[in-house]
Parts: structure tokens; sequence; C-alpha cells
């Protein structure tokens, strides 16, 4: 549980609607940085370190087993792109990275303790909650539209968001780094699978 974490679902779930334009898509968390291990807000240049490396690899081959993944979107964030560059030559796949899938945007909180982070602050520097969530819609629209599977490879905070406007109940076993999910629109909504 985020302090915050209300906020965040209820302005995700506020119009604009997200409507994916598939059936089914995958969502991946990036592998472990040196900021997750010592629970530090993060900047976007944070690659992964030795753990995020064989997290990145590992989910890419429980990724290949779906065998229905077509493309990865994803974060254009240093540890993002480098989970998803795993994930895309295991699954030889194209990849698109983009900005708008990053997280948020922190300001001057960069490099201070994440422990007990309010994400309804608004930091110096930093996106406002209402504008992140906007983002990360938007981001989602695209990433989800169009032909193929695609997997989308990004941050928590996405996946909270993205989770949230879809209907889906946001649980803890969704959070680790590097875990692969699946989620499938069924007729009474959307699920999410731990793969």
């Amino acid at each position: 549980m985020i302090k915050g974490g209300k906020e965040l679902r209820v302005l995700s779930a506020a119009p604009p609607v997200l409507r994916p334009g598939v059936r089914r898509f995958y969502f991946l968390r990036h592998g472990e940085t040196a900021g997750n291990a010592s629970l530090i807000v993060q900047s976007p240049v944070i690659p992964l370190n030795e753990t995020g490396r064989a997290q990145a690899a590992r989910a890419a081959e429980r990724l290949a087993g779906a065998e229905d993944i077509t493309r990865i979107e994803a974060s254009s964030y240093l540890r993002a792109y480098e989970t998803a560059q795993a994930a895309a030559r295991r699954l030889a796949v194209p990849m698109n990275a983009t900005p708008r899938l990053g997280e948020r945007l922190f300001g001057e909180l960069v490099g201070q303790s994440a422990v007990g982070l309010d994400w309804r602050v608004q930091p110096a520097g930093g996106e406002t909650l209402g504008a992140f969530v906007a983002r990360t819609k938007s981001a989602a629209a695209d990433a989800l539209s169009g032909s193929g599977i695609p997997c989308i490879v990004a941050h928590g905070g996405n996946l909270r968001v993205i989770a949230a406007a879809l209907g889906v109940l946001f649980r803890d076993e969704f959070a680790p780094n590097a875990l692969p999910l699946r989620f499938d629109m069924k007729d009474a909504g959307w699920t999410a699978t731990v793969l």
C-alpha cells in the first residue's frame, strides 16, 4: 500500500476511460536497480544492477513461454529500457521506447528515501499526481492500440495506473521487480495474472 494510493486509483479510473484495442497484453516492471535496493526515489538514468540484469533475463524467459507477444512497448528510462531489451532479444520482437511510459518525475525528491513517500505530494521540479496519471493513461492507450499482443515494460507507478484504469484491483503480489503479468479481457472485465 502506498500513501496516496486511493487518490491514484480514483484519478486513474476517472475519464477519459482507458479502452485498449487488444483483449490481452502483458506488463513487466523493470528489474532491480541500486535505487530499488536502497529504497530511494530514482532518476530516469539509473541502470539495472547485477540482480536486475539477472531478473530481466529470467523474466524474458518466462515471457517467451507465453508465445503470443508480438511487440514490446517500453519506458525510455534506462532501467526499463534495459529490461525491455532483454525481453525483445529473447522474444525476437520489435521494441518501441517512449518517455511517456516513464515513472513519475519526483523533482527535488530524487535521491531521497522512498520509504513512506506520499504520492499526493507536489515536489518542486516534479510532476503532479494528476499529470502523471494522465500521461500514463495516454501512453498506455497508444501502446495498447494497433495489432498484435503487446508487452509494456515500465514502472510500478505505471502499473498501478493501468490496473486501476482497467478496474483491476492492485495486489502486493504484482509489485516485485521483473515480475511478468498477463492482462486479459473477460466477460466480467479485465483480470491480471502473475506468470
